[in-house]
């Protein structure tokens, strides 16, 4: 999720406590972080636990109460991959992308392109890993002429989206469809230049979808534009205005059928490369399983010929991706590939089977974690790996039992270095930036409506590490609490 900016400082906000706060007669910490929190918008309801490192209570204010965590879910997924991939080597490589050429006895063979859900190839000219261009060379090299060209990402079930997803957030690279073949991280960059006063600006947006332009360039005022796409729909349309002396505008949008895109994206490389398409594009999903049928997908006919492979991304560079930038889509697909390693693993809860590579394996996984380290069933509810789902629920005492134990395995180093790091980097780097807390947090953002969260570990004034989890539901309007979180944050590092 992008970061909030907030306009007032928080260690501006922390310095401006009512005087009865700041009087000689002192208070206990409770007080002073309630003092802090009585400047956020009223009506916020804010949940925090804070303990040492040995475990012990330093500040507790409805620290059994569930809260939305938005982004800060992702800590859930991302221990999850470390965890079950830790046991099995084999699948922290598992997950890459395969282009197979299927010959079928006579014709053109087809081309297939499938996904593991771990690798996000590129289309951009300037690509030097990972490329979509360097599989389509080494095609490129062994046939001219290709029939159908398949994407194939049956790795996962075919489930789109996320219960408890906003249908605002679909069209928008913050919302798109969760997959196991990923290009271009399933998005596409739109961009908006002003033309002369009264016309339409030029637009430039991938071929792929269709563009109804109906925003006009005006020759003053604020810039105002917006774009709609219906779920599905390959048609954008652009509204609104955009001032003549205006930067460019830019934004990006989702793809909400991956496969059919990653397919398209290869069959423009092959025909850049000379190489002819006789056949159509086509797809193959692994459907949702329904009760008592088998689960069945539709394999690509014909003989492999031949075979190149991109590997998956390291597991750490992974989950840094996602934890320093708070990145979705990955968050989804290493849920799904968190579920695979655990059905394998057999650690399921007991309780009915699922799907292999489904939505709801990733979430059996991660219950049968959290139960394994002692938290309490009726402290969360998780129903995606992003934190896009408005139906997810955490406390923050079981926020701050996964990060104690998650510090404290063998790859919990990898994970705390995931972290965005205040003032320094991901999406801390604006926060707590030129004041005592730069370079002393290690957290976890969190924004979605309504709602902010931050949890992680901070290096109080003494030296001493502590542990956080931060939560604030039910924020009125658009304000947001961020800067209250790092006002609340620096007192409690200045009492410890």
């Amino acid at each position: 999720m992008a970061m909030r900016s907030y306009p007032i400082s928080a260690f501006a906000l922390l310095f401006a406590l009512p005087a009865q706060a700041q009087t000689a007669v002192p208070a206990s910490l409770r007080q002073q972080v309630e003092a802090v929190l009585a400047r956020a918008p009223a009506g916020t309801r804010f949940g925090v636990l804070v303990v040492d490192n040995a475990g012990r209570e330093v500040l507790a204010i409805n620290p059994d109460q569930r809260f939305m965590p938005a982004s800060n879910t992702k800590l859930f997924t991302t221990a999850l991959a470390f965890d079950v991939m830790a046991r099995d080597p084999a699948a922290a490589i598992a997950g890459g992308t395969v282009l197979r050429l299927l010959d079928k006895g006579k014709g053109a063979p087809d081309v297939a392109i499938a996904g593991g859900g771990g690798v996000s190839l590129s289309t951009a000219p300037d690509c030097t890993a990972r490329c979509l261009g360097s599989l389509a060379d080494k095609l490129a090299a062994v046939t001219r002429k290709v029939g159908d060209v398949i994407g194939d990402d049956t790795a996962f079930v075919d489930q789109h989206w996320s219960p408890g997803m906003s249908w605002n957030n679909i069209q928008t690279d913050s919302g798109t469809a969760p997959s196991a073949l990923i290009v271009d991280d399933n998005e596409t960059l739109l961009t908006v230049t002003p033309a002369a006063p009264g016309l339409p600006p030029v637009v430039q947006l991938s071929p792929y979808f269709t563009l109804r332009n109906e925003a006009v360039t005006v020759a003053a005022g604020e810039t105002r534009l917006a774009f709609e796409r219906a779920v599905n729909s390959r048609e954008v349309r652009l509204h609104g205005t955009i001032a003549a002396s205006a930067p460019v505008w830019r934004d990006l949008m989702g793809i909400d059928s991956p496969a059919h895109y990653a397919a398209w994206a290869l069959q423009q490389a092959l025909q850049a490369r000379g190489v002819k398409v006789s056949g159509k594009l086509r797809v193959i999903h692994r459907p949702v399983q329904l009760p008592g049928r088998p689960d069945m997908v539709a394999i690509p006919a014909g003989k492999t010929r031949i075979a190149f492979i991109e590997p998956p991304a390291p597991l750490a560079e992974e989950v840094a991706t996602i934890n320093k930038r708070s990145q979705n889509l990955h968050a989804e697909a290493l849920l799904r590939r968190a579920g695979l390693a655990a059905a394998a693993q057999t650690i399921f809860p007991t309780g009915e089977p699922v799907q292999a590579g489904s939505l709801e394996a990733g979430l059996q996984a991660l219950q049968a974690m959290l139960g394994r380290i002692g938290v309490a069933r009726t402290s969360y509810d998780f129903a995606d790996g992003s934190g896009m789902s408005s139906y997810n629920r955490v406390s923050p005492r079981a926020t701050v039992a996964l990060l104690r134990w998650g510090a404290n395995q063998a790859w919990g180093g990898q994970w705390r270095a995931s972290l965005p790091v205040g003032g320094l980097d991901g999406t801390l780097r604006r926060r707590f930036a030129g004041t005592p807390l730069a370079g002393k947090v290690f957290a976890k953002t969190g924004t979605l409506n309504a709602t902010n969260a931050l949890s992680g570990y901070l290096v109080a004034a003494s030296g001493r590490e502590l542990t956080f989890a931060f939560m604030a539901n039910d924020v009125p309007g658009d304000s947001g609490a961020g800067a209250v979180i790092d006002a609340a944050l620096a007192t409690i590092a200045q009492a410890n």
